[in-house]
């Protein structure tokens, strides 16, 4: 049982490592369209007009989305300092290159339409297919590394370098994120969009559905392998991790019936199944160290003080349905589909949904 362990049971440090696993659930699943948007946008956009659809697509939720990612990496601050602390020492160059990849991603979506010269817009085009295709594969690097341990010592200190981050399953972590990421965009893109837009979309999902399945089988496996070889029993092949496997496959044949937002739905549920069977895979640790067992950080080690967590808890509750129900309305509000010409703002693709149509 998760919160299960030898301090007993739904202890507040068991609590905070659910709710920061369910947080990065959730930017995954939301900002993995996002990526996977930014990724094809150059792919399945023949002008700069259709270009700029397929962004506006994510236009009025992509910032609301990597709210997920400030709040999780906050709670990890708040109630692990200690793991929040070495993850930023070992991960530096490789955290360091993710943020720069969100920053420039934000400045290429907003500057693109600060000029109408269309080469001014194909070049904030290209940097936004670039800064959104390295998070994407750097995610996964970085929590592959973290299942599969990286050097550090009895006092909790890093003592590796680059090349310790850049193994061949963390690697193999990294193109699964990607895949899989790019082929949920594209699922995005086609319940999004109308016309021609759609059905390129619809191609280029189906052609990244089975490939994306495999790297998810693989990835998954070597997963199960390493904790074997580790005589490790915090992940088993029970329905979590067996489901992660199946869902892209169940993906890719629900997008050639045309059933799109079944798809969709299958897709982000695989996401939120892989990212669960890697917690799964750590608690009750929270960074494994290559080095020895012994020296791994563990919720128990890493967090902060009761009253603290506490505190945190009663905040969290109260506030956390309010910011779910805030970022639901949003989609409802802009969940109309797009065509192939220019929208211009959001308020402008408020106008087209049909809740804009009510007024």
């Amino acid at each position: 049982m998760l919160l299960a362990n030898t301090h007993g049971y739904w202890n507040l440090q068991s609590f905070w490592f659910l709710l920061i696993a369910i947080l990065w659930i959730g930017y995954f699943v939301l900002e993995g369209f996002d990526f996977g948007v930014g990724i094809l946008q150059r792919l399945l956009g023949r002008s700069e007009a259709e270009r700029g659809t397929l962004i506006k697509t994510i236009g009025p939720v992509w910032d609301g989305n990597e709210v997920w990612l400030l709040t999780a990496g906050g709670a990890t601050f708040a109630a692990f300092p200690t793991w929040y602390a070495t993850t930023f020492s070992a991960f530096y160059l490789a955290l360091f290159l993710v943020l720069l990849g969100l920053i420039v991603r934000g400045v290429a979506i907003e500057y693109r339409n600060k000029r109408t010269d269309p080469a001014w817009r194909a070049r904030w085009d290209w940097v936004l297919a670039v800064s959104s295709a390295l998070p994407a594969l750097l995610w996964g690097v970085a929590f592959s590394d973290f299942v599969k341990g990286v050097p550090i010592d009895a006092h909790g200190t890093f003592t590796g370098n680059l090349l310790d981050l850049l193994g061949p399953y963390a690697l193999f972590g990294g193109l699964t994120t990607l895949a899989l990421f790019t082929f949920h965009g594209a699922l995005f893109l086609s319940l999004r969009t109308t016309g021609e837009l759609e059905q390129r979309a619809r191609r280029v999902a189906l052609r990244l559905a089975y490939p994306a399945a495999l790297l998810v089988l693989g990835f998954l496996w070597w997963t199960y392998a390493n904790a074997r070889s580790m005589h490790d029993k915090g992940l088993v092949p029970g329905i979590v991790p067996l489901a992660a496997m199946a869902l892209p496959f169940a993906a890719g044949i629900f997008a050639r019936a045309g059933r799109t937002g079944w798809a969709f739905f299958a897709t982000a549920l695989s996401i939120a199944l892989v990212t669960a069977t890697l917690f799964l895979n750590l608690y009750p640790r929270v960074l494994v160290s290559s080095t020895s067992n012994d020296n791994s950080l563990t919720i128990f080690t890493t967090s902060s003080s009761h009253y603290t967590l506490t505190v945190m808890s009663i905040v969290a509750l109260v506030l956390t349905p309010v910011v779910l129900a805030y970022q639901a309305w949003t989609y409802w509000v802009f969940r109309a589909r797009l065509g192939g010409e220019e929208v211009g703002t959001p308020l402008e693709a408020l106008a087209r949904s049909p809740l804009g149509s009510e007024h």
